[in-house]
C-alpha cells in the first residue's frame, strides 16, 4: 500500500529538512533558525514541534469492522484515504475545542477522559458518531460510496450533512460535534465562479441554527474546498496556502493527489509536513470507560514532508473559531491575507451576499473592535491588480 502511494503522490521524505527556516504547525510557530550552530532554545523548538506532531490524531486505513452498510466491505484500504485525512481533520477540531491548543498527549497512563471519547466517537461501527460507516451514508448524495475515492469538495458536504443528521437526533446540550459547520463557497455555491467567499452572515445564520436559535454565535468549524489550478497548484496560490498555517485558528489542509489523500498539518518554506492515512491497521474501538486503552495507532512518530508545489489544486482548507472574537481575528487575517495576494486570494471575506464589494484588512479590524459596518458591503469576483477575472484558472466541483 505504501509503494502505491508514493507511486501517486510521488516519494516523500521523512524527518525534517536541512532548512533553518521557521516550522509553522498548524497556527504554532517553532523557530529552529540556530539549530545547526547547536542553540538551546532551537533544539528545545525542535524537540516541541515533535512533541506536537505527535500528539496530532492519525487515521488510518483498518481493516476487520463491521461491513458497510449493506456490503461486504469490511476495510477500506485503497479507497478510504480521503475520509481518513478528513476524520483527521475534525478530531482537531474536536481536541482544540475540548482540550485546548496545547494539549500534549500525556506519557503516563490513565488519559484525559476528552480524549478517548474523541477517539471513540471516530470508531469503526455504526455506533461510532464519525466513523467511515456514517460519513459513507452522510455522503450519498455528494457520491461517497464504500469502495470508491471521493474528492475534498464532496467529503466537506458529506461532513455538513453528517454534523446535520447527529444535531437533528441528539438533545442541544449532548451534542458530540459541538460546533456549527460552515462549507464555505463562491457566490451562489460557485456557479459565477471566483474565490470562495466567507460571508459573515452566513457563518452567524449557521450558529444561530446550529443553537436552535438559543445563541448569536458558536464555535464554529469552516471547511473551504477549492481547486486552484489545472494539473497542479498554480504557483501564486503557494504564498497564500503557506500563510494559512500561522492562523491560530488553522485546522490544516486535505490534499495529495486523486487516490491518495494526506492531512497536512505544517509547512517550512516549500515544504509540507503530513500525517498519512496508507497504513493498513487492525480496527480499534475504544470504550470510553477504558483510560488506559493503548491509543498508539491514532499517532506518529514518524514526521514526513513532501514539496508544497507537488500537491493536486483539488484541496480543501479547515479553520475552528471557538467564538466570535476568535472568528473575528480569522476574519482579519484572512482579510489582510487576500489584500496581499496580488489579485490572488485564495478566498475571501464579506459580511453579506448583497452586493460585489469586498472587505479589506482595515474594515474587519474595525468591525472586530465594535464599529458594525454597512450591510451593504458584499462578495466579490476574484481578478488581479488591474481588474482582471482568472475564471480560467478555477474550477469548481
Amino acid at each position: 500500500m505504501r509503494r502505491i502511494h508514493e507511486r501517486v503522490l510521488g516519494p516523500s521524505k521523512i524527518g525534517i529538512s536541512s532548512s533553518t527556516s521557521d516550522i509553522w504547525l498548524l497556527g504554532l510557530c517553532y523557530k529552529i533558525s540556530q539549530e545547526s550552530s547547536g542553540d538551546v532554545d532551537a533544539t528545545s523548538a525542535l524537540a516541541a514541534f515533535k512533541q506536537d506532531f505527535s500528539s496530532r490524531i492519525l487515521m488510518t486505513y483498518r481493516k476487520g469492522f463491521d461491513a458497510i452498510g449493506e456490503t461486504k466491505i469490511t476495510s477500506d484500504a485503497s479507497w478510504g484515504c480521503m475520509l481518513r485525512s478528513s476524520q483527521m481533520l475534525v478530531a482537531q477540531a474536536l481536541l482544540f475545542h475540548r482540550l485546548g491548543r496545547s494539549w500534549r498527549k500525556p506519557s503516563q497512563k490513565p488519559f484525559d477522559l476528552a480524549y478517548i471519547e474523541i477517539l471513540h466517537q471516530f470508531g469503526d461501527s455504526e455506533a461510532s458518531a464519525f466513523s467511515i460507516h456514517n460519513l459513507v451514508e452522510a455522503g450519498k448524495n455528494y457520491g461517497l460510496a464504500a469502495g470508491s475515492w471521493v474528492g475534498p469538495y464532496a467529503m466537506c458536504r458529506s461532513w455538513e450533512s453528517l454534523a446535520r443528521s447527529k444535531r437533528e437526533e441528539i438533545d442541544l446540550e449532548c451534542q458530540l460535534l459541538p460546533m456549527a459547520v460552515y462549507v464555505v463557497s463562491g457566490d451562489e455555491d460557485g456557479e459565477r465562479g471566483g474565490a470562495p467567499v466567507v460571508c459573515i452572515e452566513d457563518a452567524s445564520r449557521h450558529c444561530f441554527e446550529f443553537s436552535r436559535h438559543q445563541a448569536d454565535w458558536t464555535p464554529i468549524l469552516l471547511l473551504v474546498p477549492l481547486v486552484l489550478g489545472l494539473d497542479k497548484v498554480n504557483p501564486r496560490y503557494i504564498p497564500s496556502l503557506q500563510a494559512t498555517f500561522t492562523f491560530p485558528q488553522c485546522l490544516g489542509i486535505l490534499g495529495g493527489k486523486p487516490g491518495a489523500s494526506t492531512y497536512i498539518v505544517g509547512v517550512q518554506e516549500e515544504n509540507v509536513f503530513y500525517l498519512d492515512p496508507h497504513d493498513v491497521q487492525p480496527v480499534v474501538n475504544l470504550s470510553t470507560e477504558n483510560l488506559e486503552a493503548d491509543t498508539s495507532s491514532y499517532h506518529c512518530n514518524i514526521i514526513r514532508y513532501i514539496p508544497l508545489d507537488s500537491l493536486d489544486p483539488s484541496l480543501a482548507i479547515g479553520f475552528f473559531c471557538r467564538d466570535k472574537d476568535d472568528f473575528d481575528d480569522f476574519c482579519f487575517r484572512a482579510s489582510k491575507l487576500a489584500d496581499e495576494s496580488t489579485g490572488a486570494p485564495l478566498f475571501t471575506v464579506a459580511r453579506t451576499h448583497s452586493v460585489f464589494k469586498p472587505i479589506n484588512h482595515g474594515d474587519t479590524m474595525a468591525d472586530a473592535g465594535g464599529d458594525r459596518m454597512d450591510d451593504s458591503v458584499g462578495v466579490l469576483p476574484t481578478g488581479d491588480v488591474d481588474g482582471n477575472s482568472h475564471e480560467d484558472d478555477w474550477q469548481f466541483l
